[in-house]
């Protein structure tokens, strides 16, 4: 590929729609649109150290607890796609107002669930909201800055995002420690319905290049998204081999192979199937898929480790779970720098083989009785791995599409990211159940070492097409941009 700064014309809404001054829009939007990508990735993971005392309060079974996580996550790997496009056609600031409202009000109904089945319940409403929350604060910023400040702006994007990811186990444990687990949903809602209203106030109004919804292309994706992510939260109690599980998984591909056929052939895709044929779209959205089923499964598993097999509190674990995630906000930043000057191919390839080794040590040091000092440097090995990759990925996803089509890459790949996360809780609860359980701290640990075992292999599978992707620094040429 080679350089070029003619890129398409700019996005309906470049320019200002509501005179609103530009400095003053761009301040607002970088205080307004981070927070909301923080709320929504912080739901991915808050609840995994309150999962103990949840099962606790509401005899909450494992399924239960799988779903818990799962019904906010299956939800929004459906309708992340879903939430961008209805952006483009509608509004953006519109759709992120009112995402953020059905969040907040999601949340109030989690934090009032008096059984499994309403939190869970609850949980798809909160990933409804996020769905078109999470994309959205991409493009919101995308339209915001000019082409040369956007890669700062975008930076800072994931920077917040990863922040959420990093913060989930130990506000979820502090909160649940020093209030009570509910407490963990009811925060969300004086600050999103605050963040909704200077919103609508203070952000203007823009919409995508694509005028027309492809009604067709949603129903597809969505539908498949569902039948895909639903056959591995179905699984650990049906099985693998059910008719429910098969027939989930095979309705998901035909549904998602009809998806890509119509978006072939429609005036109006949703989602250019183009993309998929350039090798770095391609690869970081593979990479992304295998490091979310390993990153999300094992996250699973060991928040409950350091409760249930080392006996901490929730909060003692959320801080103690920090070595690992914590990683996200002192590495990324550069491990991003790293790739803008060498490519991410190779940045992106030693994070994943960071973070299977770490995981795979992990399994290995993990026995009756032992101390939370043995599990440090195992976690801050794969923790430096995930951070490498994170900011990898999102640079060649990005990298890989024309500037105005950054939000469509950025939705695609985090559909795909959720969809991993569905996955990564259900093989490696799998695993688990397979080889332990509940019944004491021993019997515990004899199921999370060949859940980490699991882990460590998938996250060296994503090795393979992270080696694949583009060397070097990605760049698109005009031929590519009207591909």
């Amino acid at each position: 590929m080679s350089e070029t700064t003619d890129l398409s014309p700019p996005l309906r809404g470049e320019r200002p729609q509501d005179g609103t001054p530009r400095g003053g829009h761009v301040i607002w939007t970088m205080l307004l649109a981070p927070i909301g990508v923080f709320l929504t990735s912080l739901d991915i993971v808050v609840v995994a150290t309150a999962l103990p005392v949840v099962r606790t309060h509401l005899h909450a079974s494992l399924a239960d607890l799988e779903w818990t996580i799962n019904a906010y996550n299956l939800v929004l790997a459906c309708l992340l796609m879903t939430g961008a496009a209805l952006g483009d056609r509608f509004g953006r600031r519109r759709m992120y107002v009112t995402g953020l409202v059905v969040f907040s009000l999601a949340s109030a109904a989690a934090a009032l669930s008096s059984t499994a089945g309403e939190l869970i319940v609850a949980r798809m409403a909160q990933g409804v909201g996020a769905a078109a929350v999470m994309p959205l604060t991409l493009t919101l910023i995308i339209d915001a800055f000019p082409a040369g400040r956007r890669g700062a702006a975008i930076g800072v994007w994931g920077g917040v995002t990863g922040l959420g990811v990093a913060a989930g186990p130990v506000v979820g444990g502090a909160i649940t420690e020093g209030l009570s687990w509910q407490w963990i949903f009811w925060v969300n809602v004086p600050i999103g319905l605050a963040v909704a209203v200077l919103s609508a106030l203070r952000l203007r109004e823009s919409h995508g290049a694509r005028f027309r919804l492809d009604v067709a292309g949603l129903v597809l994706v969505g539908a498949g998204m569902f039948a895909l992510t639903w056959a591995p939260v179905r699984a650990p109690a049906a099985g693998w081999g059910s008719a429910e599980v098969l027939g989930a998984l095979t309705a998901g591909v035909v549904l998602v192979a009809a998806f890509l056929a119509w978006e072939r052939r429609t005036a109006h895709p949703m989602l250019p199937i183009g993309y998929f044929a350039r090798r770095g779209f391609a690869a970081a959205n593979a990479v992304a898929f295998g490091q979310q089923i390993s990153l999300i499964g094992s996250l699973f598993m060991i928040s409950q480790l350091l409760q249930i097999g080392l006996g901490y509190s929730p909060f003692g674990a959320g801080l103690r779970v920090l070595v690992w995630t914590g990683t996200l906000m002192l590495v990324a930043p550069l491990a991003g720098a790293l790739a803008d000057r060498f490519g991410n191919r190779w940045i992106m390839t030693i994070g994943m083989v960071l973070q299977a080794a770490g995981l795979g040590l992990l399994a290995e040091v993990v026995r009756p009785g032992v101390g939370y000092g043995h599990l440090v440097v195992p976690l801050v090995v794969a923790g430096v791995g995930i951070s490498m990759v994170f900011p990898a990925v999102a640079g060649m996803v990005t990298g890989s599409v024309p500037v105005e089509d950054a939000g469509v890459a950025a939705g695609t790949n985090s559909a795909l990211r959720e969809l991993g996360s569905v996955f990564g809780v259900a093989i490696i609860a799998l695993v688990f159940a397979g080889n332990g359980g509940y019944a004491s701290p021993e019997n515990f640990i004899d199921g999370f070492r060949p859940a980490m075992v699991a882990a460590a292999a998938i996250a060296l599978l994503a090795v393979v097409p992270a080696v694949l992707g583009p060397g070097g620094v990605i760049t698109i040429t005009a031929s590519e941009e009207t591909a």
